[in-house]
């Protein structure tokens, strides 16, 4: 256990940050789980392309707000983004 007061301080802040982020990842893995199942992936059946659209434009704003953030890279979101935006091209055609 830390003895000083500073870093007694760092451990709190250290928990508090990592409950935030927990939070703010699983957030986004949600939104991006429910854009990959629009989209016909995990052997799940794709929908509309609409409902699909829909899912993907959140599941990239939710991944945006997290990188701004600093939790998770800011390439990471982009290839991710790319790879959910092509499948989407490939339902619309």
């Amino acid at each position: 256990m830390a003895n000083h007061k500073n870093s007694k301080k760092a451990i709190r802040q250290t928990e508090r940050r990592t409950g935030v982020n927990r939070n703010r990842m699983t957030r986004m893995r949600t939104f991006v789980k429910n854009a990959e199942n629009a989209l016909g992936m995990h052997n799940t059946p794709a929908v509309s392309f609409e409902e699909a659209k829909v899912a993907v434009v959140a599941a990239e704003s939710a991944m945006m707000r997290v990188a701004k953030t600093g939790i998770i890279h800011k390439n990471f979101v982009s290839r991710k983004v790319s790879r959910l935006v092509a499948r989407l091209k490939a339902i619309a055609s």
